[in-house]
């Protein structure tokens, strides 16, 4: 069974979703069998490299409420993270493109090690006290290596900004297809869709159900076709 998780670094629902998503599969009885993609959407589509500003700043101008609102919202996330036992920086941090760690996602992907490189995409967007969006493309080299990337293979995919861009809109306008217009949103083997981040609970629910959905192959032959198996070879009769 596969799932697709479209999220991005930038959305705070996006790293507790995951961390809740991950308890249930963990005491899934099929994980081994489970197969997790993760897919690209940017919060902000089109924001340029260097429009960086403050997570309160973003908060105010974007929904319109007051700084000590956004504050608010900010403590609050702080306590569902930590519920997760995640860390969550409420204050210093700031907002900028997303894009570039899109495309290494999908690098990473190629790679094998997309799951571990958007853990520490996270980690260093919500949790770390450095900005993960002011420090240029070293920042996310260094971190790319930290997920077991090459560090010259990801400083060459961010050099070209040709590199993997279609693979992330694609996985964009997928998205706009299915009907997700805010993340994260996760697509069970393309049968059931879970929006938001849900309870462990929910997400155990969805899991069983669409395991336990899953057609059987259906065959179109009337099983007297000649064939080979682990005993041999039909032989033909005269």
């Amino acid at each position: 069974m596969r799932v697709e998780i479209w999220s991005d670094i930038a959305c705070p629902w996006c790293y507790v979703g995951k961390a809740r998503f991950e308890k249930a599969l963990a005491a899934f009885p099929h994980r081994e069998q489970v197969e997790v993609v993760h897919r690209s959407f940017e919060l902000d589509p089109g924001r340029a490299k260097d429009d960086v500003q403050p997570v309160l700043t973003m908060l105010t101008r974007k929904y319109g409420m007051s700084e000590a609102q956004a504050q608010a919202g900010e403590e609050n996330l702080g306590a569902q993270a930590a519920a997760e036992g995640l860390d969550y920086r409420t204050r210093g941090r700031d907002h900028g493109s997303t894009f570039d760690m899109h495309r290494l996602l999908h690098f990473a992907k190629e790679q094998g090690r997309q799951d571990e490189l958007i853990q520490i995409l996270y980690r260093a967007n919500f949790a770390e006290e450095r900005s993960l969006f002011t420090e240029g493309e070293e920042r996310l080299v260094q971190l790319a290596a930290e997920a077991g990337l090459d560090a010259e293979a990801a400083r060459t995919v961010l050099a070209d900004p040709a590199a993997y861009a279609d693979e992330v809109r694609a996985d964009e306008r997928e998205a706009a297809e299915l009907g997700a217009n805010g993340v994260p949103f996760f697509v069970l083997d393309r049968a059931y869709g879970v929006s938001g981040a849900q309870p462990a609970e929910v997400f155990a629910q969805a899991l069983t159900r669409a395991w336990g959905d899953r057609s059987p192959l259906k065959l179109m032959d009337d099983g007297g076709a000649q064939a080979c198996g682990p005993d041999g070879c039909a032989v033909p009769q005269q």
